[in-house]
């Protein structure tokens, strides 16, 4: 009778290396021991352990259900994302590198001081027990692009933060000095948060990915400035001011991308909301040309790009090869992992492959069999990383949690 041995469990230590090294080896294109398994969240899935609104505005709350999962899930990497978007308030302060990153991830509390339009928060504006909603909103005519290309960070603070923040209606007031006086203590506060989080991780042997942030151009005006709607619309009008705009945008946010280097940041996470919603030629004219510029040169100054090609991108797949070998990691949402891997295999890193629906409908077994056939395919040659793309439901049972970790440890092993 065969007699197995059993493995001496590791330390956090040894745990948080090894998947380190992991997911490092799949970012560098190369076969790890085994595909690494990232999860992420921005606040649902974590509801197994918490309301929303303490999610949201209670630090100490949100840390302990962070550590709860990482826990209870023992994935290569987890990626709690407990803020809305708030790339306007960090180009807003692109200036100053010791503010952007802090108010990069808006959070209740922030939500609260400035009382901006952009967002809705449980216990607020939505019920106790649910997560954020970003809104977005027309804060800018169609007449002031001219003036924001001039100057898009003195135009963002003199005009749009005033109309989109209730309590910077006034600039220079009481009211308006009171709340970024509080906003800067909060934004104190946040920064400690994440910090504490990452120290948190790593003490039960979990890494971070130490991320800054980036944009796409184009997505800013739609996202901040005109809503996504009013700038499809703009590309078609006024196409020139758009061109001008997305150009003067580039280097705001290279600012704010870099305001993390000298913290050690290795990679600018950036999500695209209009890829999809552009035919390749509107894309490859209004959107590509100012991302590419932005994701080349972070490249060039050590930085690689963690890009959510959110919906289809089948479309735009072929031009990720106009970037430098090694560039960075694409996420995708809908585009078929398998479909991307044949186009981008020994060039980018892909990741994703795990369909929330499969998590919250199939059974553990069918979990097991996608997951299997899916990795036959994809972890030949390394440079993949399994993972969600959209938010995982609180709902999803936690045997089929348990049998998604376990078919990565049975059948992903190179």
């Amino acid at each position: 009778m065969r007699v197995v041995k059993e493995s001496k469990p590791k330390t956090p230590e040894e745990a948080l290396t090894e998947r380190r090294e992991r997911i490092e080896k799949a970012v560098e294109l190369k076969e790890p021991d085994k595909v690494p398994l990232i999860l992420s969240s921005c606040g649902d899935l974590l509801r197994k352990y918490i309301t929303g609104h303490d999610l949201y505005f209670n630090y100490e709350k949100a840390r302990e259900a962070v550590i709860k999962f990482v826990k209870d899930y023992q994935v290569d990497m987890f990626l709690p994302v407990l803020g809305a978007e708030g790339f306007i308030f960090a180009l807003a302060f692109a200036e100053y590198p010791d503010i952007a990153p802090a108010v990069r991830f808006w959070s209740g509390p922030m939500h609260d001081i400035l009382k901006d339009k952009f967002t809705k928060w449980p216990g607020r504006e939505l019920p106790e027990d649910s997560i954020f909603q970003f809104i977005g909103g027309q804060f800018m005519d169609i007449k002031e692009y001219a003036k924001f290309s001039e100057d898009p960070i003195a135009f963002v603070n003199e005009v749009i933060l005033p109309r989109s923040c209730i309590n910077l209606e006034k600039i220079g007031s009481p009211k308006a000095n009171a709340a970024l006086i509080r906003l800067g203590s909060e934004a104190s506060k946040a920064l400690k948060f994440l910090v504490d989080v990452t120290v948190d991780l790593a003490n039960v042997g979990m890494p971070s990915l130490p991320l800054t942030s980036a944009y796409a151009p184009l997505d800013y005006i739609g996202d901040f400035l005109r809503t996504p709607v009013g700038v499809l619309l703009d590309i078609r009008r006024y196409p020139d001011e758009v061109k001008r705009a997305c150009e003067a945008l580039v280097e705001p946010i290279i600012k704010v991308a870099l305001a993390l280097k000298p913290a050690g940041a290795k990679y600018a996470f950036i999500p695209l909301h209009l890829n999809e919603y552009l035919s390749p030629k509107l894309y490859n004219e209004f959107y590509w040309p100012t991302l590419k510029k932005i994701i080349i040169t972070l490249y060039e100054q050590g930085i690689k790009s963690f890009v959510f090609f959110e919906g289809w991108h089948d479309a735009h797949l072929e031009t990720i090869l106009d970037l430098p070998k090694g560039w960075g990691v694409a996420l995708f949402e809908k585009t078929d992992v398998r479909k991307a891997k044949k186009v981008l295999a020994g060039h980018t890193c892909v990741m994703g492959g795990i369909p929330s629906s499969l998590l919250l409908e199939a059974s553990p077994d069918k979990i097991k069999e996608y997951i299997k056939n899916l990795l036959k395919e994809v972890k030949v040659g390394g440079g993949f990383i399994l993972a969600n793309s959209v938010e995982i439901p609180k709902d999803v049972p936690s045997e089929n949690l348990r049998a998604l970790i376990e078919v990565v440890e049975e059948e992903g092993r190179y």
